[in-house]
């Protein structure tokens, strides 16, 4: 390596993180490329870096041949022996120096650009292939340039882009600030920066944390779910697999210096750590923190359909700000969560039972007949008629027929179903209300309500 330009390879070859071959096949590209422009012929042209001189040395190869078609690719079997005498063989090939110092500076401008080219796609792809292993790992950063709006961050020697859209809106940087953030994706065929970080990725959090959290980093506690709102924010699932170990107080610390810490680093992003569970239920329960549920019911289970139940003080916590909690905590269960208020809750309860009874009390008929049991009556209602209506449209036939009573009892309960709608009338009132005898401080006006008229129907709105 004692030659310049094998030095000068070397040390490229060092800087930029590639292997000298790749340089050294750039350059002999570089020549060949502009030789072709060069010579401007059909030959087959070949290029051949010398490490002993560090010349790149071009040739024109041939193909030795029975009968020469092309005399630009091929030589014939004669003249070849005339060359290299009976060593010459058909279909070998026979290699002739050419001249490239001739070249000139155009020539020598495109091999320029072919190098850097070459360099350049080797860099890339070394870029591409050992940082396709990193997805997911934090690094550390400088801030180098903006972008519009997005932010040129340099570790090492290579440039990583941080979007707009990956930064959180809490925060702001300048030239020279050290950003942390985590490696989302590579992409190699970017014509910028290949590699591509986030600020707001929930991988960020979690990295934070085995970072700062012995029990993670060792396993005994594990993250089973991170969802983030960067910047305002975050819920965090832990699990320890030690029944001596609260998950929950080793991320929190003494004093809550381990989460403090992590909160510092996300500018103030508010974290809740919640412990997981295998039931859906207590998990739910758990995610709502920090609001206190009052009780939880699985609406669909294939749908994954929770209701949840909280105080009438707890509902705006609850939900959170914008509906934030609340749907935290869905995409950290994956359940969708239906929150509502113990009064709201009471309200709904009691307007399905008044739908209940109402729909009930169409299709009921009580009537009050004297002289005759609420058994009997039971039996007319059971045996279809179970209306006013068609009580009272029946014969006395059809409803001795039909519940096997004596045509007098049937008869008198007809005529008290024919005489309702009649008196409802006359009063004014509904049926309940025409049942109800005048109010009268005399006992001959009590006496002078008929006993037949005392039919009513229950009906509960």
């Amino acid at each position: 390596m004692n030659n310049p330009l094998l030095q000068t390879i070397e040390a490229l070859a060092k800087e930029k993180g590639i292997e000298p071959g790749v340089i050294i096949s750039a350059i002999e590209d570089a020549v060949l490329t502009a030789s072709r422009k060069y010579y401007k012929t059909n030959e087959n042209l070949r290029t051949k870096f010398n490490q002993e001189t560090g010349q790149v040395e071009l040739f024109a190869v041939k193909t030795i041949v029975a009968e020469v078609a092309d005399p630009d690719l091929e030589i014939s079997l004669h003249d070849a022996q005339e060359l290299y005498g009976d060593e010459a063989e058909v279909d070998m090939e026979i290699e002739f120096p050419k001249p490239t110092d001739v070249l000139g500076r155009i020539a020598a401008q495109t091999a320029k650009q072919v190098i850097f080219q070459k360099v350049r796609e080797a860099e890339r792809e070394n870029v591409h292939a050992e940082y396709s292993q990193r997805i997911g790992e934090v690094v550390n950063g400088t801030v180098k340039r903006f972008e519009n709006g997005d932010i040129v961050a340099e570790f090492g020697r290579i440039e990583a882009v941080l979007p707009r859209k990956e930064q959180s809106r809490a925060e702001n940087y300048a030239v020279g600030d050290r950003v942390r953030a985590v490696i989302k994706s590579v992409n190699k065929n970017a014509k910028g920066p290949q590699i591509v970080l986030s600020r707001t990725d929930p991988a960020l959090l979690i990295k934070l944390f085995e970072q700062e959290v012995p029990e993670i980093y060792d396993g005994t506690v594990m993250i089973r779910g991170a969802v983030r709102e960067a910047g305002d924010r975050a819920k965090v699932a832990v699990y320890s697999r030690e029944r001596d170990v609260d998950p929950v107080g080793a991320c929190v610390g003494m004093k809550g210096t381990r989460v403090q810490s992590i909160i510092r680093e996300l500018r103030g992003e508010k974290i809740d750590i919640v412990e997981f569970s295998e039931d859906p239920v207590s998990f739910v329960t758990n995610a709502i923190s920090p609001a206190k549920v009052q009780r939880v019911s699985i609406i669909d289970d294939a749908e994954r359909v929770m209701e949840v139940v909280v105080e009438d003080k707890q509902l705006s916590l609850a939900i959170g700000k914008k509906g934030q909690n609340v749907r935290l905590a869905a995409k950290l269960t994956g359940w969708k969560i239906d929150i509502k208020s113990e009064e709201e809750k009471r309200r709904e309860v009691e307007a399905q039972f008044a739908g209940f009874e109402a729909a009930a009390g169409e299709n009921e008929v009580t009537v009050v007949v004297p002289g005759v049991d609420q058994e009997a009556l039971d039996s007319v209602s059971q045996a279809g008629f179970d209306t006013l209506e068609r009580l009272a449209a029946a014969s006395v036939e059809d409803v001795t027929t039909a519940t096997g009573m004596d045509a007098e009892t049937a008869e008198r309960v007809i005529a008290a179903a024919r005489d309702v709608p009649t008196q409802a009338a006359d009063a004014g009132a509904t049926p309940s209300e025409a049942d109800t005898p005048p109010e009268s401080d005399t006992p001959a006006a009590e006496d002078a309500a008929p006993a037949e008229e005392a039919v009513a129907t229950d009906r509960e709105k």
